[in-house]
């Protein structure tokens, strides 16, 4: 039973209430607050003019060349392909005027050397499985010489062989499962399908339940002809296409072997032998070579929940007859590559940065994950440096990166992080991830909650790809189920598996991931994610991307130019509510009693107060009189504000993840843990733990109510020059 003297839900209505009166009338919308508030009165014509530019100028013929450009050839992390793409990235963006660093990184990388898999009994079944994609006579880039076999990054080199048992998704809730029904998993080689969580962690899980290797595949279920129809016919995955990808699963990002200092030439690095890299063989598969195996099985039916959708009953065991070889190997070394950033100075705060990103590296073309998001950064950086030679410039910095090796395990971008950690923390704005963006017309996001007012406002004007009679935000709003004008469009909370984790759980930057799906199909990590797959799919008139660029474009300028920062510290208040009504219904599932009423009440009024400095702020800046050094202390307050929720010494077991608002799943990887420290105790089913945590939380909010309060104080009439100023009016 969990005790909640006051519902949080009941608060988050009432502190909706406090702030938005008058929303959720039946009969109108609310009235929409004016998205250039974050301007002086006397430069909102001159943005104005640049967000009319910003909407015209997206190009999807020079789109086009951007993802002709990128995804030519296959370009694994410090490959040759790899090398030819940073040359590409950096002569377009010296092309476009923008200074371009390149950061140098030597990094412990794998490369595959043979995959092997192969049924070894009973002797009528002995066949060697595929390890790689079918060559199609309708895909021209399927019989590229410089496709890799599947692959999964970190596996440990070496063979093994024995029984097979079949794990569902692999999660720690499916090997608990088969731990009750008893099922002995030492020494078996294990079948795991893909979804539900990070595949790291299903290795993660495997090896510690004692298997001797794993393979891992589609199911037709979640990615074959049970969703659509299958490439090169349709865009879901055919009975040869396999999923590769790292499997690192260390208690930090970035380089395996430089955890907190970049990963330079002559870095001090730890020994390979020091670090939890996997120590099974795992080797990823299509449902073609899984169905050999599987159909072959001949135990005990699964649970109803765990059957697939290959045309058999699936079963846990194979029986001592059935016997699968697994055979990897792999080479590790140092390896050379590159991040790749553009910059376009600020004129006025050169110092202050808002950043934009996406990786560059790719498993096989990349046409997909990531160059549907790498175009993006790349046309918008092109109009945003057009118009600053056309005298439209930014205030701020705007860096437009391209990180490296973000496919093995997040690596690059980390890297950029830590070697620029202390000056991200004075003058970091905002960072903004794009990977694998544009992938259809349905946007959607993942956002910390002091970006999500400037992101939705940012899609207010924007057309929606293919039906420009529908804005981006009304489209986006009804999609999330939620009325329109009363609240802003449904936003995910930030977990794992990409370039923001360095940002936002390391240093505590404002972050979002933003993209648009909703395509019939997906070729991740596969052999087929090229541009014949692309533009069948998803498209070729690249309208998705055109969209993005919009969107993007004018956030970043919103961003980089008002002079007031719009970064929302309102949004916490209404957003901790609700995660701390989700951890209080997790301890409940989990039998913890947990009583979070203090920390909703410190939410409501933090939410409450920010909300009344928010307000305050803006009439001051619409005043014209603010002083400039009062505003320039407010949007210090405001870029370091959320650094108020990272914590020195780390959450448990993974000191590199810092920021106690939100963290990856320590258990699945993608999704997110919020509250991550109470998170912890509450899956430990430690009530106390959590209760000792609570002033860790009490303490962050008093840090935030103190910014706040110097917000309206800054925000407060300076006595002498205002009167000053009234009495040469005559105002009262």
């Amino acid at each position: 039973m969990i005790a909640f003297p006051t519902r949080i839900t009941s608060l988050f209505l009432l502190l909706f209430a406090t702030l938005a009166p008058g929303v959720g009338a039946a009969d109108a919308p609310a009235p929409q607050p004016d998205p250039l508030r974050w301007f002086q009165p006397d430069r909102r014509a001159e943005q104005e003019k640049l967000e009319r530019f910003l909407l015209d100028a997206p190009s999807p013929e020079q789109l086009r060349s951007y993802h002709d450009l990128l995804s030519r050839e296959p370009h694994v992390a410090g490959s040759v392909g790899d090398r030819q793409v940073i040359e590409n990235l950096a002569a377009a963006m010296e092309a476009m005027g923008l200074e371009v660093e390149r950061q140098e990184l030597w990094l412990y990388l794998p490369r595959p050397v043979t995959g092997r898999v192969e049924i070894t009994s009973p002797e009528e079944a002995r066949r060697l499985l595929p390890v790689q994609e079918d060559v199609l006579e309708e895909d021209p880039y399927s019989s590229n010489p410089r496709l890799q076999f599947g692959w999964n990054a970190y596996s440990a080199s070496g063979r093994a062989e024995g029984e097979v048992v079949y794990v569902n998704y692999g999660t720690r809730e499916d090997f608990d499962r088969l731990a009750e029904m008893g099922i002995d998993l030492e020494g078996k080689v294990l079948v795991a399908r893909y979804g539900r969580s990070f595949r790291g962690y299903k290795a993660k899980f495997a090896q510690e339940a004692g298997a001797a290797g794993l393979l891992m595949y589609l199911d037709p279920e979640g990615n074959g002809y049970v969703r659509g129809r299958m490439w090169p016919v349709g865009g879901y995955a055919n009975p040869s296409s396999i999923q590769r990808g790292s499997i690192l699963t260390l208690p930090y990002s970035g380089d395996p072997l430089t955890p907190f200092v970049p990963a330079t030439r002559d870095a001090d690095r730890l020994e390979p032998e020091a670090v939890a890299l996997p120590k099974i063989p795992v080797q990823p598969v299509g449902w073609a070579a899984a169905q050999e195996i599987l159909s072959r099985m001949d135990g005990p039916p699964v649970p109803e929940e765990w059957q697939g959708a290959l045309p058999f009953n699936y079963r846990l065991t194979g029986g001592e007859a059935l016997r699968v070889a697994v055979e990897v190997e792999q080479e590790r070394k140092l390896t050379r590559t590159q991040n790749v950033v553009g910059l376009l100075r600020g004129a006025r705060f050169p110092d202050e940065k808002v950043i934009v990103g996406c990786h560059h590296d790719a498993w096989s073309f990349g046409a997909g994950d990531p160059n549907a998001g790498s175009i993006v950064v790349l046309e918008a950086a092109r109009i945003l440096a057009q118009a600053t030679r056309e005298g439209m410039r930014p205030d701020r910095t705007l860096v437009f990166a391209h990180w490296a090796a973000e496919e093995e395990g997040i690596l690059g971008s980390v890297e950029w992080v830590e070697a620029h950690r202390d000056d991200l923390a004075r003058n970091g704005v905002s960072y903004l991830n794009l990977d694998m963006a544009a992938m259809g017309t349905d946007l959607r996001g993942s956002s910390s909650p002091s970006l999500q007012t400037v992101i939705a406002e940012a899609t207010r004007n924007v057309p929606k790809a293919r039906e420009p009679e529908v804005t981006v935000y009304d489209d986006w709003t009804r999609r999330s189920d939620r009325g329109r004008g009363t609240e802003l469009p449904a936003m995910g909370s930030l977990g794992g598996g990409s370039d923001h984790v360095g940002f936002y759980t390391h240093v505590g930057i404002p972050s979002a991931g933003i993209s648009a799906g909703g395509s019939p199909g997906v070729s991740y990590h596969t052999n087929y994610e090229d541009l014949a797959w692309y533009r069948q799919i998803v498209g070729d008139d690249y309208e998705p991307a055109v969209m993005l660029t919009r969107v993007v474009a004018v956030a970043l300028s919103r961003l980089a130019r008002a002079d007031l920062l719009p970064l929302d510290p309102e949004r916490y208040g209404p957003e901790t509510l609700r995660h701390l009504e989700a951890l209080a219904d997790r301890a409940e599932d989990l039998g913890v009693e947990v009583d979070l009423s203090v920390l909703a009440t410190r939410a409501r009024d933090f939410g409450a107060r920010a909300a009344e400095a928010r307000a305050a702020l803006l009439a001051a800046l619409a005043s014209g009189r603010w002083p400039q050094e009062r505003r320039d202390e407010a949007n210090r307050i405001l870029r370091g504000l959320e650094r108020e929720w990272i914590y020195g010494p780390g959450l448990p077991e993974r000191p590199w993840f810092r920021n106690l608002y939100g963290a990856p799943d320590a258990t699945a990887g993608y999704s997110a843990w919020m509250l991550p420290l109470l998170r912890y105790s509450v899956e430990a089913k430690d009530a106390d733990a959590v209760q000792r945590r609570i002033p860790v939380y009490e303490s962050v909010f008093d840090r935030l109510q103190a910014r706040v309060d110097e917000l309206l104080e800054l925000a407060g009439p300076d006595t002498e020059e205002n009167a000053v100023l009234d009495a040469e009016e005559g105002a009262p």
